[in-house]
């Protein structure tokens, strides 16, 4: 059974920084897509970020692109949303998402397993 753990949000100013982590365990993951997708106050879950375990393909929201940045730790099994100039329309929570194969997946209904979420907000 895969789970993932987030960890890193909290309460930051507009233009801040933040690093999100995801702890994953349970499987095998040479083959997986990871994302990022982070749910705002009465907003649907919206992609945010994905990256690819066997290469590190990335691929990024239009909204995050240039600010965030996704990476992976193989060798800690943990996958990172480095998070900079931060906007108060970045306030959300943000949830890991893991599903098996590898390509570019863009909603939630793509992805198989989940983590709990972490909190993010950006004041002004």
């Amino acid at each position: 059974q895969v789970q993932l753990v987030e960890s890193g949000g909290g309460l930051v100013q507009a233009g801040g920084s933040l690093r999100l982590s995801c702890a994953v365990s349970g499987g095998t993951f040479s083959s997986d897509t990871m994302g990022w997708f982070r749910q705002g106050p009465g907003k649907e879950r919206d992609f945010v970020a994905s990256i690819l375990w066997s290469d590190g393909s990335t691929y990024y929201a239009d909204s995050v692109k240039g600010r965030f940045t996704i990476s992976r730790d193989n060798a800690k099994n943990t996958v990172y949303l480095q998070m900079n100039s931060l906007k108060p329309e970045d306030t959300a929570v943000y949830y890991c998402a893991a599903r098996p194969g590898w390509g570019t997946f863009l909603t939630q209904y793509e992805y198989l397993y989940w983590g709990q979420g972490t909190h993010v907000t950006v004041s002004s």
